[in-house]
C-alpha cells in the first residue's frame, strides 16, 4: 500500500550534515559505514517495515547505512525506505562494484539525476585487477561530473581517501542536461515542487512521492523513458572507460555457471545442505549448545542464581518463581538467550556471511526461484527456509529479505508450520529411526504435502502478487575472514538486544500461567481431542503444551510415553506442524503484528490437528 509517509531523518540523529551509504546490493557498503562511524553504531528499525537502518556519527556529521537496490522508488520496502534517506541527504557516498559497471552506474545515473552531491566509491577493484579489467578512471570521472575514488574495501585500501574526500562531493552530469525535451519537463515540474528530486520521482511515477502533491493535475509518465535514456547514458559511459580481457576469470566464472544449472547445481547445493546440518545441527546445536546451555547456565548460572533468590526472597511465593522459577527471567529467559540461541544466531550468521560474501547466495536463490513462485516466494525465500531448520526464530527474522508483506506472511506461516527446527529434528530423528520405513515415508510425505498445499492455498487468497526474483550474481570468490567475522559480530548483538526483552516477557508469561492453573487447565481442555481425534493416549496432551514453550520439549515428553508405532508417526507429524514455540511466536509478533501472529498462531494449530487426525482415521 502506497502512502505519503516519509522518515525525518533529523529525529534520529542531531547532525550538522547527513551522509547517507547507497549502492547495489552486496558491494560493500556495511566495511564503509563501520570505517567512517567507528564503534558508535546504533541499529533501529524504519518506520512501517521491517528493515533495519545503521546509523552512527562521523565527526558533526551523521552517517546512514541503507539497504542494498538497484534503484531509486517503492518498488518494495528496500527501494522505499533508500528513498527516503538518499532524498534527505546532504552528500551520498554512493558505492560501486567496479567489476559490475555496467549495473551498477544506473544507480550512480539516478543518483546524480536527483541533483545530490555524490563522491563515488569504486569497490572491489582486486576483483577488477583479478580478471584484467581496465577501467579509465580519469574519464569516468569525467563522464560522471563527480569524484571517482578506487578502493578494494575488504582489504582497507582507499577508505582514508574517500574518508578526506567527502567534502569534495559535487552535483554530476544529470542525464536531462543534454535532453532538451525531458529537461524542460522536469522544469516544468520542479516549479511547483519542493525539489529537483521530487520532481524526477513524479515524472518517474513515484506514487508515494506523487501523493505530496495531490494539487498537480495531468502528470506525464515518463518512466520508460527516462530509464531508456539513463540506460543509454550508462552504457555509453562503459563503452568508453571499459577494457575486458575475456581470457582471464575462467574458472571463478565456470563455477559460478555450473552452480545454476541443475545437473551440477543441485549436487553442489546437496553437499552444501549437509554442511550446514554438520556445522549448525550437530556442531553448534548439540556440541555448543550442549556445552553453553547444558554446562555453564543449567549446572553452573542457574543454581548460582536459584541459591541467591532463596537466600533473599525465597521460591514460596510468586516473585521468586517469576525470577528465577522453572521459567523464570532470570534462568529460563538467559538461558534460552545465552546458552541456547546465541551460540545458534552467532553460526547462522556466520554461515550466512560466508555465503554472502563467496558470491553462493544468490545462485541458491535462482535454482530455487521457479519451484517457489509455485508457492508464492521467489528464490530468495530459499533463505529462511534453511535456517528454519536450524531455529525457525531465527529464520523468521530473516525474512525480511524478502520483498513484499504478502510474502513474508507466507513464509512465516510455512517456517512456523512444517519446518522442524534441530533441536526438534534431533529429537524427532531419535524417535523416528526406530520404527519401520513405511512410517517414514508417511511422516516425511505429509509434512511436505503440507508444506506444498499450504503454501499453494496462501497463494491463491491473499490479495496481491509477489515480487519477481532480482538479484544480484555477483562473481565468485573467496570471502574476507575479517568481513566476515565483523558482520557476525554486529549481527548477534542486534539480534540479541533486539530479542531479550520478548523473552523476558515470555518468560514472565508462561510463569503467570503456571501458577494461575492455567497450564493445567489448557491440558485438561486438549484431552477429547487428544485422544479421540489423535488416537493418542492422554497423557500427551501435555507434550502438546510444553510444545508450545519450546518445541523440542513437547518432542522429547514423547520419549516417555508408551506409543505404538502409528502413534509416533502421528504424534510427531502433529507436533511438527503445531503452533511455534513462545520463541517463535514473539518474533512472529515483532516481525509482522500481533493478530496476524495470532492468525498464524491459530492456522498452525487447527492444521496440525487436523493433519494428524486425518492420518489417523486415513491411513492407519
Amino acid at each position: 500500500m502506497n502512502d505519503c509517509s516519509q522518515i525525518n531523518i533529523d529525529s534520529e540523529l542531531q547532525a550538522n550534515k547527513k551522509i547517507v551509504l547507497a549502492g547495489n546490493p552486496n558491494v560493500g557498503k556495511s566495511i564503509f559505514f563501520n570505517y567512517l562511524t567507528g564503534i558508535y553504531v546504533s541499529v533501529s528499525n524504519y518506520p512501517g517495515t521491517t528493515l533495519d537502518i545503521s546509523s552512527g556519527k562521523m565527526g558533526d556529521a551523521a552517517v546512514y547505512d541503507t539497504p542494498g537496490v538497484y534503484g531509486v522508488g517503492s518498488i518494495n520496502d528496500e527501494e522505499r525506505v533508500a528513498r527516503d534517506f538518499i532524498m534527505s541527504a546532504d552528500i551520498i557516498i554512493n558505492v560501486v562494484d567496479a567489476s559490475h559497471l555496467e549495473r551498477d552506474l544506473f544507480l550512480t545515473q539516478q543518483l546524480i539525476d536527483l541533483d545530490k552531491k555524490i563522491i563515488v566509491a569504486l569497490n572491489m577493484m582486486d576483483e577488477v585487477e583479478k580478471n584484467n579489467i581496465s577501467i579509465d578512471l580519469e574519464n569516468l570521472e569525467k563522464e560522471l561530473g563527480v569524484p571517482v575514488i578506487p578502493t578494494t574495501a575488504a582489504k582497507n585500501r582507499g577508505l582514508d581517501r574517500v574518508r578526506d574526500s567527502i567534502d569534495s562531493a559535487v552535483k554530476g552530469n544529470s542525464i536531462f542536461s543534454n535532453n532538451s525535451n525531458l529537461g524542460q519537463k522536469l522544469n516544468n515540474i520542479r516549479t511547483a515542487v519542493k525539489n529537483t528530486a521530487d520532481a524526477l520521482m513524479i515524472l518517474e511515477e513515484d506514487e508515494n512521492i506523487r501523493c505530496n502533491y495531490p494539487e498537480l493535475q495531468n502528470i506525464p509518465d515518463l518512466r520508460e523513458e527516462i530509464y531508456t535514456a539513463r540506460r543509454q547514458r550508462v552504457d555509453q559511459i562503459t563503452n568508453s572507460v571499459l577494457t575486458y580481457d575475456q581470457n582471464t576469470g575462467q574458472f571463478a566464472r565456470k563455477l559460478g555457471s555450473y552452480m545454476l544449472k541443475p545437473a551440477t547445481a543441485i549436487p553442489m547445493l546437496l553437499v552444501l545442505l549437509y554442511f550446514i546440518y554438520q556445522f549448525i545441527g550437530v556442531f553448534i546445536a548439540q556440541t555448543v549448545v550442549d556445552f553453553t546451555e547444558g554446562y555453564i547456565f543449567t549446572d553452573i548460572y542457574e543454581p548460582f542464581v536459584r541459591n541467591i533468590i532463596a537466600s533473599s526472597i525465597g521460591f514460596d511465593n510468586f516473585f521468586g518463581q517469576l525470577l528465577a522459577g522453572e521459567y523464570g527471567i532470570l534462568t529460563m529467559a538467559v538461558t534460552y538467550i545465552f546458552g541456547l540461541l546465541l551460540p545458534l544466531v552467532a553460526g547462522f550468521y556466520f554461515l550466512l556471511s560466508l555465503l554472502e560474501d563467496s558470491g553462493y547466495l544468490p545462485r541458491i536463490a535462482v535454482l530455487m526461484d521457479r519451484l517457489l513462485q509455485k508457492i508464492g516466494l521467489n528464490g530468495r525465500a530459499i533463505i529462511p527456509m534453511l535456517l528454519g531448520f536450524g531455529c525457525v526464530t531465527m529464520a523468521t527474522i530473516t525474512t525480511r529479505l524478502l520483498g513484499t508483506k504478502r510474502e513474508r506472511i507466507i513464509a512465516i506461516f510455512l517456517l512456523g508450520l512444517a519446518i522442524p527446527c534441530s533441536a526438534q529434528l534431533g529429537v524427532i530423528a531419535g524417535l523416528i529411526a526406530q520404527l519401520d520405513l513405511v512410517y517414514i515415508l508417511v511422516y516425511v510425505l505429509t509434512i511436505f504435502a503440507v508444506y506444498v498445499l499450504a503454501g499453494t492455498f496462501l497463494n491463491k487468497v491473499l490479495p496481491g502478487e509477489s515480487s519477481d526474483l532480482l538479484i544480484d550474481l555477483p562473481p565468485i570468490r573467496l570471502p574476507d575472514l575479517k568481513n566476515v567475522f565483523n558482520k557476525t559480530y554486529q549481527q548477534t548483538v542486534a539480534f540479541v538486544k533486539e530479542a531479550g526483552p520478548i523473552f523476558v516477557l515470555g518468560a514472565a508469561l508462561i510463569t503467570v500461567m503456571q501458577k494461575t492453573g492455567l497450564l493445567a487447565l489448557i491440558t485438561s481442555l486438549a484431552e477429547p481431542v487428544t485422544v479421540n481425534w489423535l488416537g493418542l493416549p492422554a497423557e500427551t496432551a501435555t507434550a502438546f503444551v510444553m510444545g508450545i514453550i519450546r518445541r523440542d520439549f513437547g518432542a522429547a515428553g514423547l520419549t516417555a510415553i508408551a506409543l505404538t508405532p502409528a502413534q509416533v508417526t502421528i504424534s510427531l507429524i502433529t507436533l511438527t506442524l503445531f503452533v511455534p514455540c513462545i520463541a517463535a511466536m514473539m518474533i512472529m509478533v515483532k516481525e509482522r503484528n500481533f493478530k496476524e501472529a495470532v492468525y498464524i498462531w491459530f492456522g498452525s494449530w487447527i492444521t496440525a490437528f487436523i493433519t494428524g487426525g486425518l492420518v489417523n482415521f486415513l491411513i492407519f
